[in-house]
């Protein structure tokens, strides 16, 4: 085409200059948290500058969302959840998180001293905790996880809003429902070495995923009839002897999840399994495998936020060249996607 580029120029093209692009990809979280009923959550790796790394998803039918971090745990989760926001809050709902986690009550008694109390960043946070003598690496944690929440629903967290995940530990915040396919997959694992035990196994399965049906059925017309019926038969299931030992011990995994497999009987709105997270997150997956690792900080944030973008016009209908033309040479006549996911929920 009688154009002479360099890779340089190349990587500045697509990296530099997008700080409208990481705005407009910034609110589609504030609008679809706003807006949603619930929402998927999953996570994969995302490999930076030669370090292992994560990149996490948040989205449902409405939008899709992506960030990469260093870490996967719940501070790095709440962090996300704050929409933008960086502060720590110690009030009623962060002090309520410490206690649940056993925080020690020599400890929770300086925080409770606080309550009510903003952090606007980070640093004043260390350095309360610092003036707090806490230095205990599980209590920084806890601490830091309950300040985080505070600050989250300080901020307006819709408290009804459930998050969907495949049970990993760092998600399981709020309101939790997991995901059945995922659940039923601990049983899916087993191996008979017997035909009883493959018997056994195999009837477990069948009364699993009629159960499964009967809330598909229950999703669509809810009555508090069939409600007390898949609570009593997931008892039956659950509690059930059989003489396979991992079956049994398999079951009881199941039974402890009870209130968060069952969400669904309180919430006939929120969806059975996490598969949406999981086909989004897939895009992301076929970038790292073609591309490998980013290696610089401007690349890891245009990814993340061009992956959003690119997957909430999808699920709004819209085309993403249309959208990225539409950007590039000014027109702005497609609404921002934020706006068009409120309208969406409507």
């Amino acid at each position: 085409m009688g154009v002479d580029s360099s890779a340089g120029q190349i990587n500045r093209i697509i990296t530099e200059g997008k700080e409208r692009f990481h705005t407009e990809k910034e609110d589609i979280l504030k609008a679809g948290l706003e807006a949603s009923g619930y929402i998927h959550v999953d996570d994969t790796g995302a490999r930076h500058e030669g370090r292992n790394g994560y990149c996490t998803h948040i989205g449902n039918e409405l939008f899709a969302w992506f960030q990469s971090a260093e870490s996967k745990s719940r501070i790095n989760f709440l962090e996300l959840l704050r929409a933008g926001h960086t502060d720590y809050s110690i009030n009623a709902d962060a002090l309520d998180y410490m206690e649940a986690q056993r925080f020690p009550g020599i400890q929770l008694s300086k925080f409770t001293a606080l309550c009510d109390t903003n952090f606007e960043s980070l640093p004043k946070w260390k350095e309360n905790l610092q003036s707090l003598h806490i230095t205990d690496e599980r209590h920084i944690r806890i601490a830091t996880e309950g300040a985080l929440l505070g600050s989250v629903l300080d901020h307006g967290f819709n408290r009804r809003l459930v998050i969907v995940s495949d049970d990993a530990g760092q998600f399981d915040v709020l309101l939790h429902a997991l995901c059945w396919v995922h659940a039923e997959r601990i049983i899916h694992r087993l191996v008979g070495f017997s035909d009883r035990q493959k018997e056994a196994l195999e009837e477990i399965r069948g009364r699993i995923w009629e159960l499964y049906a009967e809330m598909k059925d229950y999703k669509k017309f809810p009555e508090e009839e069939k409600k007390a019926l898949i609570e009593e038969k997931f008892d039956e299931i659950c509690k059930s002897k059989t003489c396979f030992i991992s079956l049994n011990n398999a079951l009881k995994r199941l039974h402890k999840n009870k209130s968060e497999l069952l969400m669904v009987l309180e919430r006939p709105d929120i969806p059975l399994h996490n598969n949406l997270s999981e086909n989004d997150i897939r895009e992301y997956v076929k970038k790292r495998k073609i591309s490998g690792s980013t290696r610089s900080d401007p690349g890891r944030r245009c990814r993340d936020t061009f992956t959003s973008l690119k997957k909430t016009c999808r699920k709004l209908g819209i085309s993403f060249w249309k959208y990225l033309t539409d950007r590039i040479t000014g027109q702005n006549a497609i609404p921002l996607l934020p706006d068009l996911v409120r309208l969406r929920a409507l």
